[in-house]
This record gives structure tokens, sequence and C-alpha cells, in this order.
């Protein structure tokens, strides 16, 4: 018998199974596998007795389904826990409660296989007892569980036997109870792991091997059925249920409530999204999703409206859609393997200091780095490879897909990364390029903007695990060229119309030739082209040379020999790849072509006007079904992604890259009065249509201005501290409702690149009511509200209102000398705000920003969508 500190020992209760295991010792996690649980409850009470007698504070976590364990009584806390909130809300709970109890505390916990009846996985039971198990053995406790072994797979078990302490099985034959100590940590004697069966109050060990080969055979004999269904997961089985019932052509019943189960822990949790799944996705489906699915868990809220999407169109026009919706070949990585990522690399301690006040962004910083440079577990890394054989070369797509991405209210634009793939080079350098993706993708749940998100929506302490849409990337080779005809992003519902006759629910779209991020990102310098439905040749542009001037100018692309997502010009994007459709997706510049050849150039030039395309018979009218059926289905307006192919003869046929409902501002508020007549002392700006939010009615608390002019004669250094300066004044803003902030400067904010405008982030304006941009006179910079765009989404999901600002246009009044002649106390010294607002060191940077406090001047923003017209002004009893 091994040696040991005696005031290191506790006692099971039970005399006899001390000395079979040498007693229990400080730290020990004991794992009971049983067949029936009446076998485990025999040995919780002798162990409470023993602990109550030495004076242990007792827990029992009450999680199961089974009768309690144990009853109310002295000395014994019960901590009723719900694990149908989600692996990490329980989990955290969990935690929580260890680590508020302390050093020292015993515990008794119901049994672990009752948890699949909630995360319908048992790979997640695995993770949780890493989690758990290691913190308890780290606070000098004494746990015991309960298992039943034929209810999860060889993989779990195995996992659990790695991690516990002591591992028991309890089993009968004969009627007679069999205790066998399959692992007893750092102690052993020479019949310890022998089975021992009971004689009255003693376990003695089978000391025979005939009796030993006997007892074995009546045991497997009795479980050789269950044995069996032992090698799949617990999620595994449901599947395999659910095909089951599908071969049973008339057991509807059972068909239903398999679905109805099936979309509980496959599809989501929101009740409106659950509700439309439930219409849409059958059986089939289910098992479709399930057959290129790695992991488990759910499949997150990208990859939902991705499929809900072709299923309506399918099923509502099935003889359109059938011919003009290009195939799909997703893959989906589970939900569960975001947090099988963290805790395969001992992140949880982390994970649950970040859900603090105290840790949330601190804590978050260091998860992101880390996440960067993370293991993947063994077993996802094999499902991979497996996908990347079905993919070939083509080109891959990561894009996130969490749990509440693309739900009703919540959208995350842009919050969470996608990565492309471009998938070139051999296996294994193709699978560390994906692999790659995949932790940047999971490290963008811990960026900045995605935690003010989050916090800013309520959100913060919801669980919110990350899915994976691993899409092939629709295109094609234009030799060492891959990319798509075109891309786009369409929404039901255009609230922001720019004229008078047109029908805001006609819809409208916002197309790109090449790779979809230029129509969803704001890019520098470049414009996707804007088109409002019911009149798609009417664009809000002045003449043709501005049609041309706010044209798409930059292609991105996928480099195969480079292996690379770039950028090209479209003039080289010409000249090296001459199989391109242009002549459906543009016109010539006669002019300038006559000019370029002028200079030698032989590649016509080529403006992307999409004209040919809208003129097509087919194009337009599919583009509006495909927005009305679906806000149709939704019972909302939508917001959809997607890639065209054109064929040979030129017949559009579109790829639904995403589909989520449309965040809306405004479209409900009560009309607005407008003023008849603003006198020019009273009037800060004025704006006909290049503006969005509804309709406006709102009070100024305070401004804070960035002189567009004295911007751009500073450094690209200095930009950026301009940028952190605001975020940081913005970030001290208490409430944006009790005191509503506008936000006004040059060009375009959050743009990434400083000489076109401010290069904030999205938590350094989420604070703000009102963002204003300016095309300062001589600045060079040009606002861009970008409909359709990431930053579009976060304005309007924030309640943030937009207003742009041409000044010297006909339309657009800007009178910036209205803050001049306000009185003096309503300049704010930088300074004056609280201690967290960067200190200004450089007089040029701090020249350039002015913080002011308005709300005794009576100053209103007033908008009316419909007319089309907005005034900042003060109204006549304030001036």
């Amino acid at each position: 018998m091994t040696t040991h500190h005696e005031d290191r020992v506790v006692s099971t209760g039970v005399d006899s199974l001390d000395q079979v295991l040498d007693g229990l010792r400080i730290g020990d996690n004991v794992v009971w596998r049983v067949d029936d649980l009446d076998d485990y409850r025999r040995f919780v009470r002798p162990f409470v007795d023993a602990a109550q007698a030495q004076g242990r504070s007792i827990i029992y976590l009450r999680y199961g389904q089974h009768a309690p364990l144990l009853s109310p009584d002295e000395g014994i806390r019960i901590v009723s826990l719900d694990a149908l909130g989600g692996f990490e809300a329980f989990t955290r709970q969990v935690y929580q409660l260890i680590t508020d109890h302390g050093h020292g505390a015993f515990y008794v916990c119901d049994c672990l296989s009752d948890l699949l009846n909630a995360w319908a996985t048992d790979y997640m039971v695995g993770n949780f007892f890493q989690v758990i198990c290691p913190y308890l053995y780290e606070l000098d406790t004494v746990a015991y569980f309960a298992l039943l072994p034929h209810s999860h797979s060889h993989g779990t078990l195995a996992r659990i036997r790695e991690t516990t302490q002591v591992l028991i099985d309890v089993r009968r034959a004969d009627n007679e109870m069999q205790v066998q100590p399959v692992k007893v940590w750092q102690r052993h004697s020479p019949t310890m792991f022998l089975p021992h069966r009971q004689r009255g109050e003693r376990f003695l060990p089978v000391v025979d091997s005939s009796d030993a080969t006997r007892l074995q055979a009546q045991l497997e004999q009795r479980h050789q059925q269950l044995s069996q269904q032992r090698l799949l997961d617990y999620w595994d089985r449901l599947f395999l249920r659910a095909s089951q019932v599908l071969s049973e052509d008339h057991n509807t019943t059972a068909r239903e409530a398999v679905r109805d189960q099936i979309l509980n822990v496959l599809i989501c949790r929101e009740p409106r999204m659950q509700a439309l799944a439930r219409r849409y996705l059958n059986l089939e489906d289910l098992l479709g999703i399930r057959a290129r699915m790695i992991g488990s868990g759910y499949i997150g809220g990208k990859a939902v409206g991705m499929l809900l999407a072709r299923r309506i169109l399918l099923e509502h026009t099935p003889g359109t859609w059938a011919e003009h919706l290009e195939p799909h070949d997703s893959y989906h990585l589970g939900s569960d393997v975001y947090y099988a990522y963290i805790v395969h690399n001992g992140w949880w301690p982390r994970l649950m200091r970040q859900r603090t006040e105290a840790g949330y962004f601190e804590e978050g910083r260091a998860l992101h780095q880390a996440m960067l440079q993370g293991r993947m577990p063994p077993e996802v890394r094999q499902e991979l490879e497996r996908m990347l054989d079905h993919y070939g070369q083509y080109p891959i797509l990561v894009r996130s897909s969490s749990l509440m991405e693309d739900g009703f209210g919540n959208a995350f634009a842009g919050k969470y990364e996608s990565i492309f793939c471009v998938n070139q080079g051999d296996p294994e350098e193709r699978l560390a390029r994906l692999e790659d993706a995949i932790r940047q993708v999971y490290a963008s749940t811990m960026s900045e903007d995605a935690l003010v998100y989050r916090r800013q929506r309520g959100l913060a302490h919801q669980e919110e695990p990350m899915a994976l849409l691993l899409q092939r990337v629709n295109g094609r080779y234009h030799d060492h060229l891959y990319l798509p005809d075109a891309a786009g992003v369409g929404v039901s519902r255009n609230t922001f119309v720019w004229d008078a006759d047109m029908d805001p629910a006609a819809g409208m779209l916002r197309l790109v030739m090449g790779l979809g991020t230029r129509a969803v990102d704001r890019i520098e310098g470049d414009h996707a082209c804007v088109v409002a439905l019911d009149q798609p040749h009417k664009r809000p542009y002045r003449n043709r040379d501005d049609v041309y001037r706010f044209s798409q100018h930059l292609v991105d692309v996928l480099d195969i020999n480079d292996n690379e997502h770039r950028s090209v010009p479209l003039r080289d994007l010409v000249a090296q790849a001459r199989s391109l459709p242009l002549a459906r997706l543009g016109e010539q510049d006669r002019e300038a072509t006559r000019r370029a050849r002028s200079l030698g150039h032989d590649s016509p030039v080529w403006r992307l006007t999409f004209d040919p395309l809208l003129r097509d018979k087919a194009f337009v009218p599919l583009a509006q079904d495909l927005l009305q059926t679906l806000e149709a289905a939704y019972e909302h307006p939508v917001d959809v992604e997607f890639t065209v192919h054109l064929d040979a003869q030129g017949s559009p046929s579109f790829n639904i890259v995403q589909c989520r409902p449309l965040a809306t501002l405004g479209a409900n508020q009560d009309p607005v009065r407008l003023p008849a007549r603003v006198a020019p002392e009273r009037l800060f700006f004025a704006t006909r249509g290049h503006f969005m939010g509804g309709n406006i009615d709102l009070p100024i608390a305070r401004i804070i201005h960035v002189d567009g002019p004295r911007y751009a004669a500073l450094s690209t250094s200095q930009k950026y501290a301009v940028a952190r300066l605001v975020g940081s004044l913005n970030r001290a803003m208490a409430d944006r409702i009790a005191c509503p902030v506008m936000l006004i400067g040059p060009g375009r904010w959050g743009t990434s690149s400083p000489e076109l405008g401010v290069p904030v982030r999205f938590a350094d304006i989420s604070k703000v009511a009102v963002l204003v941009e300016v095309a300062e006179l001589g600045a060079g910079m040009v606002p861009d509200l970008s409909f359709g765009s990431h930053f579009f989404q976060d304005l309007v999901e924030s309640e943030i209102a937009y207003v742009a600002l041409f000044p010297g246009e006909r339309d657009s009044d800007y009178q910036p000398d209205w803050l001049e002649r306000l009185p003096g106390h309503c300049r704010l010294p930088l300074d004056a705000a609280p201690s967290d607002v960067e200190t200004v060191e450089d007089p040029a940077v701090a020249a350039v920003v002015s913080h002011f406090q308005v709300n005794d001047q009576g100053l209103r923003v007033v908008g009316d969508v419909v007319r089309q017209r907005l005034f900042c002004f003060q109204p006549e009893e304030t001036a």
C-alpha cells in the first residue's frame, strides 16, 4: 500500500471501500460509473455522513432529471442549476459557485449523463468535466460524480478517465454488487484494481482468475447491445434515430418529435427564427446539414439564414429558382468546437475572468491574442482534412456564424471576421492556412468592437459561441485570378431613397464586380453601384461624369499564384483577364479610351455602371422576387448578400451567401414638423437627401467637431491621434439618451485611410446620437453613406442618425461659423471630461478637435424621411 499524509486522507464513509482504495485524498474527483443510479445513491449518503462528521461544508449540485440524491439537511446546501441555458452558462455558474465556496468544500453532483438531455452531445459533457475537475482539485475539494457509461461514446469516457483522480465501476451480476476501481491516482496495491464482490459489509477481491473470467462474461453478455451503441456519441444517436423515423412512412408523430428535438440543438434558440425553421426545414434538410457538419452544436445564425433563404425561395417559386439559384455545398463547424478549442488550450479560467466586469476588456484583449496561436483539437483537425479533400483546391470562405448573429435585432454586421482561404499548396499547407483562418474568426469574438457591441446591446453575459460557415467561393478562374462575375447586397426595404418618386418597398441593391467584400465594406476611394429596384437606371448622381467618378475602380479577387486576397485596378484586370463578362456589367468610356490609346494603352477603358445587367429582362425581376419573397416569409424587411453567375448566354443565377432581418430605424416614427423657414443665424446645417435614420426630432446636448482643413494638414500619426481622442471622448459619455452627442467631421468616419477621413472604429462612436460627414472644401474628403455596408448596419442597429453634407452644392447648406458664434461657456476644454479621456500632448491635434456643450442653446436635428429634408437649427424661441 502506498504511503500518505494522514491530514490529506478522506473517508468514503464505507470502511471496507476505504481499505480497497486506501481512502480518498483531498483533491480527489470521484467518478462512479453505474448502470443504476440507486447504486450511486448507496455510496453518496455514507460519504456525506463522514464529511459532516469532519465538519465539512457539503454542496449538492442538483441539475439532473432523476430523483434527488439528497434531501435538505443541516449542513447540506442544495444548489439547483439549469443546464438548458447552454454549456457556457451552466459551466460558468458551476465555476463561480466553486470559486465562491473556496478551499475545502465537498461536493455531490447529479448524474453527468443527464446533461445530455440539455446539450444533446456528450462531447460537451467531456468538456464540462475537463473544465470543472482540475478547478476542484486546485481548491482542495472532494467531489462525487455519477456516469451512465452506456450513454456515452468511448471518446468521452476516455477524456473523463484521463481527467479524474478516481474512477470506479459499479455493476451487478447474479444480484451481487461488483465494485472495480479503474483509476486511483497515486495509490496502488496488489489487488486494488481487481473486481470486488460485496459480502455483507465487506468488499472482497476476486482473486481467482476463473471466477473473474465468468464474472466478466456475465457482465459483457448483459451489456452487449448497449456496448454497440456506445461507439456513437449521443449526438450521432440522435441523428441515427432521425434517419430511422424518416424511413417509417406513416410515423409522422415521431418524425415531428425528432425534428423539433434537432431544431432545438442544431438551429437556434431565438423564437422567431426557430418558427421560420420549423416552417421551412424538414427532417431531410436537417439530416443534410448534419452530413456536412464538423463537430456538434449549433450551426449559427449566418448559416441558418442562408439555408432558410434557399428553402423559402425554392418552396414559394420553385419553377423560377430551380433554374436561377446556384447549388451550395457549404460545411458547418459546430458551435461546440469553439468551446472545445478554449478547453483544449486551457483558457477556461481566462474566459471566466473575461466574463467579469473588471476583466471584460482587459482579459478579452489577452484572450484575443492567445486565440490566434491556439492548437486545434486533434479530432477537429481530422475532419478539416476530409473537408479539404472535398473542396480540392477551390477557394474557401471561412465565415463567422455565431449563435446570435444575423438574428432579429442583432446582425453583428462586420463585428466578427470572415477570412478567404485561396486554398493553394500541398495538403499540409492548405490545412495550416485553414486553421489560421479559423483561429482569426474565433479570436474576433474577443475584439474590442465585438465586446463593445455585445455590451451596448445587453448581450455581454449571454452565451454567444462561434460556429463557422465554410463555403466554396462562388466564381471562376481567369488564368491566375479567381472571382465571381458580380456580387452584391440587397435590402427589401429602401428606407433611404434619394428621390421622392421612388418606392421604398421596391428594395435596393448595391452591386460590385468580383468578390462581395467591396459591397459590404466601406472602401476608400471606391463605390459600389446603388440601384433602386423600382427605378434601376436612376442614380443618386447629377450627371454621367459623376456616375463614372463614383463607380467601382478596384476589383477584389483571389490571386492563385500568390495565394492571397487582393484588390486589382479595373484597368489592370481588363488587361490580365480577357474572358471577363465586361460587356454585361459595364460600358466603355469612349473618351477615356481615346485618351488612353493616345498614351499607348491598348485596352479599352471600362466603367462598371451595371447598366447592361440592369437592362437584362431577367435580372431586376429576379432580384425583386428574391427580396419580396424573403421579406414576406420573414414578415420583416431582409438584408441579403449574394453573388451572380452569368452563363454563356448572359442569363443570371444567384448564390445566396447570407440572409438576415434588416435592421431598421425610424420606420414607424410619427411625422415630424419641419421648420417653414430658418433664419441664417439660427441654422447650423440643412440638406435635401443624404441622411438616414427615418423621421428624426432630436435635441443635441454636446457636439464633438473635427476641423476639416486643419485635420487635412496633419501627419498620418497625428490623424490616428485624433481618432483616439474622439474615441476617448465618446467612451467618457455616460448616457447618450440623457446627453445626445453629435459628432461632425471631414470625409468618412471609420475609414482605414486617414487621408480620406477620421480612422475611428465602431467602439469610438458607439455612444454618438448623430454622425455627420462633411465634404470639406479643399480637404479632398468625400462622404459616402454606403447603403448596405457593415458601417451602415452599425449605424442603424445602434440608432445613430447619419448626415452627409456637401458644402457648395445646391441641396446642402453648412454654416460652421455657427459654432464660432456660441457663447464662451459652451466650449469645453478637452480635459474637462473624466480622467479616462486621452491626454492630448500635441497642440496640433488639440487644435483640430473641439468639444461643445449646447444643451442650453436649444439645438435640434429634425428630419423628414418622406420629404427628404433635414435641418439642424435653433428654434425661434431659443435663439
